[in-house]
């Protein structure tokens, strides 16, 4: 059963990740031509969206920790999928628990120094602006996937029917 929900956290933090990370709702702000958002691509005033004049380097950090943390979780669900069709899944189970926690890890960090930066990028440049939707996505897909990884690790630990053939050879 852990696996089973492992997965499901899995493909749903996985959704979630690549909706914050592709999408430009991370912080809105009233703008002078009218209300804007900004995404880790682009900003966005009224309508008209255009890529990021200059960023600093920590988004670009934000950025890259982002893209990881989403080929980390694809490939946990890969590995999670591969170790429910498999006949001896613990090693596989622990190996898909350990790459979300990774994949958790990297979004988490992300976050926090996206946080960090635009805390105060944005508390100097908007007197008017907060986190959006996009943003609280990540988080969410962060607590998703680190329960995934638990999940899968304590699915490998803990079922007795999963009897490692890697000891075996079999």
């Amino acid at each position: 059963m852990g696996a089973r929900g492992g997965l499901l956290c899995a493909a749903s933090g996985l959704v979630l990740l690549l909706t914050a990370t592709a999408t430009d709702f991370w912080v809105q702000h009233r703008a002078p031509g009218g209300a804007g958002c900004q995404g880790l691509w682009r900003v966005c005033v009224g309508s008209v969206c255009r890529p990021h004049p200059g960023t600093p380097a920590l988004w670009d950090a934000t950025r890259v920790l982002m893209l990881l943390s989403v080929l980390c979780t694809a490939a946990g669900v890969a590995l999670g999928l591969s170790a429910a069709a498999s006949s001896a899944p613990r090693l596989r189970l622990r190996v898909a628990g350990a790459t979300l926690l990774v994949a958790g890890f990297l979004a988490l960090l992300g976050l926090a120094v996206y946080t960090a930066v635009t805390g105060s990028v944005f508390g100097k440049l908007h007197a008017e602006w907060r986190f959006s939707w996009s943003y609280i996505l990540g988080w969410i897909a962060v607590v998703l996937v680190v329960s995934a990884g638990l999940f899968h690790v304590c699915a490998a630990s803990k079922d007795p029917n999963l009897e490692s053939s890697e000891v075996t050879g079999a």
